[in-house]
């Protein structure tokens, strides 16, 4: 690889670890539903098997979302933004999908996690952008066995996406009753025990793969995450800011239209790989 190359894939790795950060902080979604598809865009600038970036991507930000979600949670809770009650009830149900995620995402063809990548993404901004309010004025109550299949989605979810959870779980906990920044609050705390069981796990699916970048652990590579990882927990505090000052209405047409723009890109490139 030239030297150009590696310069333009360490300034994209930036400019992802600084919008990833501001987007955790705001939206609650740690970041990765920015940082998978630039991570995806810089190493198909490099020689790798086109088969495997989407893997890497998706491992690298699960690792980095550790770091970032950390950050993030920790902003949150001092402003009283996370539901622990909920996280105990949550949690372990997540890191179960968490790791089923993983594992299927480590084995599946990259085409097939661009494809889950941009439908969910859509079909979250189409309710985030569309869906009016309940006013329900606290959160509405379903069984332990519902909690816990709607944990297991999520996290399998997240984990094939490289997302932190926000993107599932701040539309759903919304949808359940949760005021939008509470949600966003604790999504940000939930991110953690998404991405450390998904990167350790896809670490090990890709352990001994051939052409993965230098310096890979399986399907994370630390290179890349040395770059990620200062940006997004600095700018995240920034973004933990920016949802205690945006209105609520404002909070979710901002999610939705990222989104939005989010999936048709990942649309536009899956075309282009299958023509």
């Amino acid at each position: 690889m030239d030297p150009t190359h590696i310069a333009l894939i360490a300034g994209i790795a930036v400019l992802a670890g600084i919008a990833g950060g501001i987007l955790a902080g705001l939206l609650g979604v740690g970041g990765g539903i920015v940082i998978v598809p630039a991570l995806y865009f810089a190493l198909s600038l490099t020689d790798m098997d086109p088969g495997l970036i989407m893997q890497v991507a998706v491992g690298t930000s699960l690792a980095s979302i550790i770091f970032t979600s950390a950050s993030s949670s920790w902003g949150h809770w001092k402003k009283g933004a996370i539901d622990v009650s909920l996280l105990k009830l949550w949690a372990p149900s997540i890191l179960v999908g968490t790791v089923v995620g993983a594992v299927v995402g480590g084995l599946v063809s990259g085409q097939v996690l661009i494809a889950v990548f941009a439908v969910v993404a859509f079909l979250v901004a189409m309710d985030m952008i569309f869906r009016k309010p309940t006013g329900a004025e606290t959160p509405r109550s379903f069984s332990r066995p519902v909690w816990a299949l709607s944990g297991v989605g999520a996290g399998a979810i997240s984990a094939m996406m490289g997302i932190g959870g926000g993107t599932v779980c701040v539309p759903v906990l919304n949808f359940l009753g949760y005021d939008i920044r509470r949600a966003v609050g604790t999504s940000a705390a939930i991110g953690f025990f998404i991405g450390v069981p998904g990167a350790i796990t896809y670490a090990i699916t890709g352990f001994g793969q051939e052409n993965l970048p230098p310096f890979s652990l399986g399907y994370v590579n630390l290179i890349l995450l040395v770059f990620l990882v200062p940006l997004t927990t600095s700018f995240a505090r920034v973004g933990v800011k920016l949802a205690h000052s945006i209105p609520q209405r404002r909070l979710r047409l901002l999610f939705g239209l990222f989104l939005v723009a989010t999936a048709a890109n990942m649309v536009r490139d899956l075309i282009q790989h299958a023509m």
